[in-house]
């Protein structure tokens, strides 16, 4: 089993089993206070696994999670580094492998995975989230690819809101806005990385922006 942790937009935890079954999901779409939520979703997914799938009244049962897929960004710097702490932490203390995926990614596979349910094609389209500072971030995608991952045509890039739609004409994509990550989509996208032997992405967080840190001036001596 998988648990997702991402914190990107707001936070997102889910444990899903390797074919994709999900176990559970917990979220709160809150854009900051990641970490005082953080702990009390971790707790309610695990709690809620134990019990199998979404809709299952079974009696409770060890969870053994074996990998932790991270939401590794686009995002804020404060809040993504909540989600990728707790992910790493977890990981450490049970022994098991930490995954990185790109948080667009779980929005593109949720959206795929929704048209190829309905029968539909889907054209190439961008994931777009909202970077505050009157910008978006937005990565484009065009379909799956054999290991039924999302194929990337743009890595995540940072642009100013009102320049956002030329943009996506000029790479021939309509636009997808995401008000948030699904975690089980993410869980998901580090199963599929897994059975397929790759890396989805890096282990350095996708900040896209230098965090807002001021070094301050040293302080001026004062003499006797």
């Amino acid at each position: 089993m998988i648990l997702g942790i991402d914190t990107s937009l707001g936070t997102a935890v889910a444990v899903v089993e390797d074919d994709g079954v999900v176990r559970s999901a917990a979220t709160s779409p809150n854009p900051l206070g990641h970490a005082e939520v953080i702990g009390d979703l971790l707790r309610r997914a695990l709690a809620d696994a134990a019990f199998g799938p979404i809709g299952a009244t079974g009696a409770p049962e060890p969870v053994a999670v074996t990998h932790v897929a991270a939401g590794m960004g686009p995002g804020p710097f404060t809040g993504l580094r909540v989600g990728i702490a707790a992910a790493t932490t977890f990981a450490l203390a049970r022994g098991i492998p930490l995954v990185p995926v790109a948080s667009h990614d779980a929005v593109a596979l949720e959206v795929l995975l929704a048209d190829a349910m309905s029968g539909e094609d889907t054209p190439r389209f961008a994931v777009v989230t909202d970077a505050r500072r009157r910008e978006f971030a937005y990565t484009v995608y065009d379909g799956l690819d054999d290991d039924g991952l999302p194929v990337r045509v743009t890595e995540p890039a940072l642009v100013p809101r009102d320049d956002l739609d030329a943009r996506l004409a000029e790479l021939g994509a309509r636009r997808h806005d995401a008000a948030g990550v699904p975690a089980q989509l993410l869980a998901l996208v580090a199963a599929r990385a897994i059975a397929a032997g790759r890396r989805v992405a890096a282990s350095e967080p996708l900040y896209l922006r230098s965090p807002d840190v001021s070094v301050s001036a040293p302080r001026k001596k004062v003499g006797a």
